[in-house]
């Protein structure tokens, strides 16, 4: 089994509607996100998918979020949390590189705190 990661980070402000704490009041974060594919076979090149293609797609869909408030944005029904946000990246990802052995993504709200949407994860 082959996996590769690619990174990209982005900026941006969010509250969580129906959380009852710090992170109801609007704040933001300088998030990293990572993505992963994973599968068992190899192009004729030798490579599973080209980190310079799926690194293109993760800068797309981190650049349409960054330096925005989150909540404004439909999809995130104005809970933008991390896993939601995960979700949100893999389904881009998915639309922009049908398929790809896309595997999960990761979003680090900060260093140490993160989520993962992996859909196929058992």
């Amino acid at each position: 089994m082959y996996e590769i990661r690619v990174e990209a980070d982005f900026a941006a402000a969010h509250f969580l509607a129906d959380y009852h704490g710090k992170c109801e009041r609007l704040h933001g974060h300088n998030y990293r996100v990572l993505a992963h594919a994973r599968g068992a076979e190899l192009d004729s090149g030798g490579m599973l998918l080209d980190f310079g293609v799926l690194k293109k797609a993760l800068r797309d869909v981190c650049g349409a979020l960054d330096h925005t408030n989150l909540n404004d944005l439909p999809v995130f029904a104005n809970n933008p949390s991390a896993e939601r946000i995960a979700e949100y990246v893999f389904r881009e990802l998915s639309r922009a590189l049908p398929g790809a052995p896309l595997f999960a993504v990761d979003v680090y709200e900060t260093p140490t705190s993160r989520a993962r949407y992996s859909p196929n994860a058992v």
